[in-house]
């Protein structure tokens, strides 16, 4: 067998010709992967409690103006009332009417509170009937739920089947699950139609809107009217110091147990795909935040909720999220 000597002569298939379509993407120095920052501005800011001294000190800091205030309109209506007696009259009613403005506001006030720490203690008890089995003290907290509802209307007929079937059942878990299935579902969607509003205007503003701030603006807002919403829905309705309590408390839910942190796997598996490497930054940050959004609804939905969340029952954040920003998401990348 002779040897071959010289270059040897190697055919390869043809490759096809590469398009720019294959090149792969320069990368971008710059680029940061969007975060949420607006969310995460508005849950530390709300989960935030001041310390003790800034409480003391806002508070004498109150005390004083009222004080001045009140020493001010004294002195202007016992002196208009030497000089001109039906100045200081009229003077005098109009005081008088504000100050039972304030007295109707902190009525207001107190009742709102009364309503939310109503629906905790229901949801107190019925953590408690649930987790014991008692079947005495489910029955108990079904008759507080179908009592908290009685004025709702939309409610009537679930209630009635409620208190038609509840002597039928002899565990509590059967028994509450009648409860959710015939009076909290036309709540918990009424709810989840808030939550999806609340994270699509979320979404659309940080991504339409480049104005600094702009985005926390609109997400603190959006957020406070969503929550307040939400306790509407089952039933406690709060004034401005219980809005504020009642997002404090949400807030404060979402930073303990680290969910004000979303990826892009949530996202992906939401709406498809890698969806954050699809979008731009700005329209990326606005998802994050819509996102955010949702995940906060529905820790409003566990604090304001009257029963806990029969298994099965609990909204999934991406079933929201998908919802809310499917639409975004196709419009923005067509």
């Amino acid at each position: 067998m002779t040897e071959r000597k010289g270059p040897v002569l190697i055919e390869l298939d043809e490759a096809p010709e590469a398009g720019p379509e294959a090149a792969a993407p320069v990368p971008d120095a710059g680029l940061v992967a969007p975060d949420g920052r607006a969310m995460q501005v508005v849950a530390t800011l709300g989960a935030k409690r001041p310390s003790r001294l800034a409480r003391f000190f806002w508070s004498a800091v109150l005390g004083l103006i009222g004080f001045a205030a009140s020493l001010a309109a004294w002195n202007f209506v016992t002196g208009l009332l030497a000089a001109n007696p039906i100045l200081g009259w009229i003077a005098f009613g109009l005081i008088a009417a504000v100050l039972l403005a304030l007295v109707l506001i902190a009525l207001r006030e107190l009742a709102a509170f009364s309503r939310l720490g109503r629906l905790d203690r229901v949801h107190r008890a019925a953590e408690a009937a649930l987790a014991e089995g008692d079947l005495k003290g489910a029955r108990a907290v079904v008759g507080q739920l179908s009592a908290l509802y009685a004025g709702r209307a939309e409610l009537r007929l679930g209630r009635d089947t409620l208190d038609r079937q509840r002597e039928d059942l002899f565990d509590a878990a059967s028994l509450f699950a009648l409860a959710e299935a015939e009076v909290m579902a036309s709540l918990d969607q009424a709810a989840a139609a808030e939550i999806e509003a609340a994270a699509r205007q979320v979404a659309t503003v940080t991504a339409l809107v480049p104005l600094a701030l702009a985005d926390v603006a609109v997400a603190l807002t959006a957020n406070l009217r969503m929550i307040r919403r939400i306790a509407e829905v089952y039933g406690g309705r709060a004034g401005t110091l219980g809005s504020w309590r009642l997002t404090r408390a949400v807030m404060t839910h979402l930073v303990a147990t680290g969910a004000v942190a979303i990826g892009d796997d949530l996202l992906g598996s939401a709406l498809g795909g890698s969806v954050l490497s699809k979008l731009s930054r700005r329209f990326g940050e606005g998802v994050v935040n819509g996102a955010l959004t949702a995940r906060v609804g529905l820790a409003a939905m566990e604090v304001c909720r009257p029963l806990p969340f029969g298994k099965g029952r609990r909204p999934s954040v991406t079933g929201l999220i998908r919802r809310a920003l499917t639409g975004i998401i196709s419009k923005t990348e067509g």
